[in-house]
């Protein structure tokens, strides 16, 4: 059950941009949307940050090569329910077929079509079944078309994770929609799961590309499950120029609302995360380094013990002080640390607080939302990291995950 998340209602469409789902029969359910297809206007800018993985898989490779030689890119083609990642030649060959019959049935060059996969790792793809769904996507492309484009590219997902905003620039309205999958296997870096957001306004290439990293460092990149990466981590922001709206860095108000929606969809996925019954956030504050900060935020919010008594709703405090010892720092001092639950001091000066009761620690974890607050009173530099518990459920998602 997704941790207050509901699934989105409204989502405005972006001029330049359309998009289709259907079923294909990459999964065995006939009900279940897996292939997305999504079209750009020409004349659109395009960004895209994929995962660190040694192990990266076909379509990442793919748009990586595609995008060095032909950043113009036209459609994105989306399955899921096979992740196209362990499979070597045969799977970079595959998802140059899918793309090759997109180009063909649009007229565009092959480069201009980008692959993107999410699913069992290890198996090949099915490319039969995606070439002939392709002519039912391109019928089927409309511009008010969000929420069936994000049940196509859904996994363990258990609601679509999906948010739009609207806003004035210089007197007209601009439109930013985006859409994310992910529900287990998520610590990403320098991407996320899956996550396609598009806007609007006119932003020039390589301010978008900037633009994309600043957003992801924030949002993607500060969230974890249960500390793994995937091999198929990406996220695209395009911005299609249509309502000749030019923005960048330095316009306050459209980056604002562009991370409102980063943020959201990167929240999402953790409301969402396999059998979570929590949302945790995170802060750590007064560290030496941005560096520290984030070190001890990521290891208390990937402690086994840690998320358990979360999942416990069990004030053990302790769990948090030896996540914190662990932590890799460049610079502690212990008898100068806070430790807060909610409002509630645990520690001061690295020793218990003398206020603390036990109801109070129990008030604020029995909640379904936590926040963990460190302050190591040794500096300015601050992270914050949006975590969930480990349950039952979690263990029995992915031990099931392939039966």
């Amino acid at each position: 059950m997704a941790v207050g998340l509901k699934a989105p209602t409204t989502l405005h469409p972006v001029k330049g941009i359309r998009l289709a789902a259907t079923h294909s029969g990459i999964k065995n359910d006939t009900a279940v949307k897996d292939l997305t297809l999504i079209e750009i206007s020409a004349g659109s800018s395009l960004a895209a940050v994929f995962t660190q993985s040694h192990f990266s898989a076909a379509p990442v490779q793919l748009c990586r090569q595609q995008l060095s030689s032909e950043p113009a890119s036209r459609y994105l083609l989306i399955n899921s329910g096979n992740a196209n990642a362990g499979t070597g030649a045969a799977g970079l060959k595959d998802a140059i077929e899918c793309c090759a019959a997109v180009a063909a049935a649009t007229g565009v060059s092959r480069a201009q079509v980008l692959p993107f996969s999410t699913g069992v790792i290890a198996e090949p793809l099915p490319v039969l079944p995606i070439k002939s769904a392709i002519p039912e996507l391109l019928a089927g492309l409309e511009a008010d078309n969000w929420l069936a484009a994000v049940q196509g590219i859904m996994t363990t997902d258990t609601l679509p994770k999906a948010v739009s905003v609207r806003l004035d620039v210089d007197g007209k309205t601009v439109s930013i929609t985006g859409m994310a999958k992910g529900s287990g296997m998520i610590k990403p870096d320098m991407a996320t799961m899956l996550s396609f957001v598009a806007t609007d306004a006119e932003i020039q290439p390589d301010s978008l590309q900037q633009m994309l990293q600043q957003m992801v460092a924030g949002s993607f990149n500060s969230i974890t499950v249960d500390g793994d990466t995937s091999t198929n981590d990406s996220c695209v922001l395009i911005a299609t120029g249509a309502t000749g709206a030019r923005v960048d860095l330095q316009h306050a108000q459209f980056c604002q609302a562009l991370q409102d929606v980063f943020e959201k969809l990167a929240q999402a996925i953790i409301r969402d995360a396999e059998g979570a019954t929590k949302f945790v956030e995170v802060n750590v504050e007064g560290a030496a380094s941005e560096a520290d900060a984030r070190s001890i935020a990521f290891t208390i919010a990937e402690s086994p013990l840690v998320k358990t008594a979360l999942f416990a709703s069990d004030p053990n405090w302790g769990r948090f002080i030896m996540a914190i010892g662990r932590a890799p720092l460049s610079q502690i001092e212990t008898n100068l640390l806070d430790l807060y639950l909610g409002p509630v001091r645990l520690l001061h000066q690295g020793l218990p607080d003398p206020d603390y009761r036990e109801a109070l620690g129990q008030a604020e974890m029995a909640g379904e939302e936590i926040v963990i607050r460190v302050n190591l009173n040794l500096g300015h530099a601050t992270a914050r990291i949006w975590t969930s518990d480990l349950s039952y459920d979690y263990v029995k998602i992915n031990a099931e995950y392939r039966s």
